[in-house]
C-alpha cells in the first residue's frame, strides 16, 4: 500500500521560508500539491524560493513581512485564505556555531547568547519578538478563517532549548518553551472547529553551512564535536530531516492529532 499526501485546494504560508527549515518546507509543501506563500524577512530570499517551486511546477507567492509586527502579519494573512500556517520564523543564537550568524527567520545577526547575567532585556525582546510574539501574530490572523471553513494545520516551529533547558540559552529557551505552551492552548480552544495545532521541536539543524565552517574553524570544530556526543544518531540535522513531518501534519491524515510536541532531534532528547 502506497502512501500519498495530497495538499491540493490548499493555501499555506511558512514563515522565514526564505532558507533553511523554512525553505525545504515550502519546496515540500509545494510538492505535495498546495499554493504555499513564502513569507520572509529578506525579499530576495523569498522571492526566490517562489521561483524554485514556479520552477519545479508549482504555485507560490513571496509574502515578505516581519511576524513580530502586528499590523504588517493582520494585512498580509487575514485575508489570505490561509488553510495551513507552518510558523517557523525564528530568531536563534544556538550554543554552537557563529553567534552572528543570520537568524532563520531572516531578521540578521543574532544577540550571542551566554550567561544569563550577561544579558540585558533588549536581548530578551530580540526572541521573544520573533520566537513567541511572531507565533501568536501570525495564529492569531490565520485563525478567522481557518474557523470560518471548518478546518485549519497549525505547526509550529520549536526548539529542544525550551525542552529540556539548554544552559547558555535562557532567553531563547523561554521564548520557544513560551511558543510550544501557546500552541497547545491554541489546540484544546480550536479542535472542535477542525482545527489541529502541533509542534515540532528541533535540535540543531545544519541551515546555513555550519559543518561546512566548522572544517575551517578547529575551536568550531570542537564545539560541533562536543554537542553530536550528545545525539543517538551522531550528525547535525538537515532541513530535509524535518519536512517529511511537516508535510504529514498538514494533511489529511493527521487530522486527529493534535496538541502535540514531536521531537525531531537525532535522539537528543533521550539524553536529557
Amino acid at each position: 500500500m502506497s502512501f500519498t499526501i495530497d495538499l491540493s485546494g490548499k493555501t499555506v504560508i511558512v514563515t522565514g521560508g526564505g532558507q533553511g527549515v523554512g525553505r525545504a518546507s515550502c519546496l515540500a509543501l509545494a510538492a505535495a500539491g498546495a499554493r504555499v506563500v513564502v513569507n520572509d524577512f529578506v525579499a530576495d530570499r523569498a522571492e526566490s524560493v517562489v521561483k524554485e517551486i514556479e520552477q519545479a511546477g508549482g504555485a507560490a507567492a513571496a509574502s515578505p513581512f516581519d511576524v513580530s509586527d502586528y499590523q504588517a502579519v493582520t494585512r498580509s494573512i487575514g485575508d489570505a485564505g490561509i488553510d495551513i500556517l507552518v510558523n517557523n520564523a525564528g530568531n536563534a543564537g544556538p550554543a554552537i556555531g557563529d553567534p552572528t550568524a543570520p537568524a532563520s527567520g531572516g531578521r540578521g545577526p543574532s544577540v550571542s547568547l551566554g550567561e544569563f547575567t550577561n544579558t540585558e532585556p533588549a536581548d530578551w525582546e530580540r526572541y521573544f519578538a520573533v520566537n513567541l510574539y511572531g507565533v501568536m501574530n501570525c495564529t492569531r490572523a490565520a485563525l478567522p478563517h481557518m474557523i470560518a471553513t471548518g478546518h485549519g494545520r497549525i505547526i509550529t516551529i520549536v526548539s529542544d532549548a525550551g525542552r529540556v533547558g539548554e544552559p547558555h540559552m535562557a532567553p531563547y529557551a523561554a521564548a520557544k518553551a513560551g511558543a510550544a505552551g501557546f500552541t497547545r492552548a491554541i489546540a484544546r480552544e480550536v479542535g472542535r472547529d477542525g482545527i489541529t495545532v502541533n509542534n515540532i521541536s528541533l535540535a540543531t539543524v545544519d541551515t546555513v553551512g555550519l559543518a561546512d565552517m566548522a572544517r575551517e574553524s578547529p575551536e568550531l570544530q570542537r564545539r560541533v564535536e562536543r554537542q553530536l556526543r550528545r545525539y543517538i544518531v551522531p550528525r547535525l540535522g538537515q532541513p530535509d530531516d524535518v519536512t517529511g513531518l511537516v508535510t504529514f501534519l498538514a494533511s489529511p491524515s493527521a487530522s486527529w492529532i493534535t496538541g502535540q510536541t514531536y521531537p525531531v532531534n537525532g535522539g537528543y532528547s533521550v539524553n536529557q
